[in-house]
């Protein structure tokens, strides 16, 4: 178990980009530098201000030659997830703040245009509870799990596959890309089952919360021939039964299951905090199966961070090579995990 140290090493001047490297004191990097300035705040201020997220970089004010350098620190990594697929939960912040919306589309056009093959599977946590708010019901949940009768279904479904979904795609393809939106009906994508709670407070007994459900299948072919005629997957989080339903499935246990049936080389799941925290609320960077088990007894992992971590364990041990949680409220956070050396957010490993 790693913890992200308490204050971060920020320089005192900005460098003279335009001087060669051999006489910058200390062989000091334009690109480092631009990493330590304009992303992670320390842990302490997203402690004391929760609402703390990086300040959006004037793109204009950076030299010409300090941009070729970031684009050239970029390459390696975009070599190595070239003709790769990568699963992004987008959820949080990410899809409700107009900066960070426009931001996360940039990016995940850009991935496809290097090569990488981005699949979105996406919440909608906020939007379904102002939905249900119109109609006079109040979200309840269980261990993270939203309880969902029939007429809370029929709203998920319009939420989800409707407004939420078509918001994503319209952004994505408005600035260039070419998305595709897909709910687990379509193509027979995602077959489900419904799910049964254990109950904690009465061992061997079950809660019935309605219409969620586990998932129990995923058929990728609709997601891969996609990817192959150079569409961008967006895909709603609701599935299908034997039984003719409609299954309400957590957001992020779809990812994390797309995520081992794809192969995929990563999984980005992206939050509104920094990654996974301690009791004293510093941040958690590197986190092994038995240190995750020891978080789950002790309650440190409780609530919707339950189902999350869960699905980046049983992906991380299915053989998704790298799992991280990242804080969606950074600018740029899917690009900055993936095209640069940064250590951002909780790594989840299998050992």
């Amino acid at each position: 178990m790693r913890i992200a140290q308490e204050n971060l090493t920020f320089p005192a001047a900005a460098p003279d980009f335009d001087t060669p490297a051999a006489h910058r004191p200390n062989g000091q990097k334009p690109h480092a530098a631009l990493r330590h300035s304009c992303t992670i705040p320390p842990v302490s201020t997203f402690r004391t201000r929760a609402a703390a997220m990086s300040e959006p970089i004037d793109l204009s004010q950076i030299s010409p030659a300090l941009k070729a350098e970031i684009l050239a620190e970029a390459l390696p990594y975009i070599r190595r997830y070239h003709g790769k697929t990568v699963v992004i939960k987008y959820g949080g912040n990410a899809m409700t703040e107009e900066r960070l919306k426009q931001g996360f589309a940039r990016d995940v056009i850009l991935l496809k245009l290097v090569g990488i093959n981005p699949v979105i599977v996406h919440g909608g946590g906020p939007q379904i509870d102002q939905a249900l708010k119109k109609i006079g019901k109040q979200g309840t949940f269980i261990q993270g799990m939203r309880v969902t009768d029939e007429e809370t279904m029929e709203v998920v479904e319009w939420v989800l596959g409707g407004e939420v979904q078509q918001d994503i795609v319209t952004l994505i393809n408005h600035f260039g890309g070419h998305a595709v939106g897909l709910t687990g009906k379509d193509g027979g994508l995602i077959h489900a089952r419904k799910l049964m709670m254990p109950d904690r407070d009465n061992p061997g007994e079950y809660v019935d919360i309605g219409q969620v459900g586990e998932v129990e299948a995923i058929n990728p072919a609709v997601v891969k021939a996609l990817q192959d005629d150079a569409f961008i997957p967006v895909i709603s989080p609701i599935g299908f039964g034997e039984d003719g339903l409609s299954y309400n499935i957590n957001a992020d246990l779809v990812a994390g299951k797309l995520a081992t049936v794809l192969n995929a080389e990563k999984l980005v799941m992206m939050t509104n905090i920094p990654g996974v925290m301690d009791k004293e609320g510093n941040l958690l960077t590197d986190l092994s199966a038995r240190e995750i088990d020891a978080l789950f007894e002790d309650g440190t992992i409780s609530g919707g961070m339950l189902p999350k971590i869960s699905s980046a364990l049983d992906a991380a041990k299915s053989g998704v090579k790298s799992v991280h949680i990242v804080d969606g409220r950074i600018e740029h956070s899917v690009l900055l995990e993936i095209l640069t050396e940064q250590p951002f957010g909780t790594m989840i490993r299998s050992h």
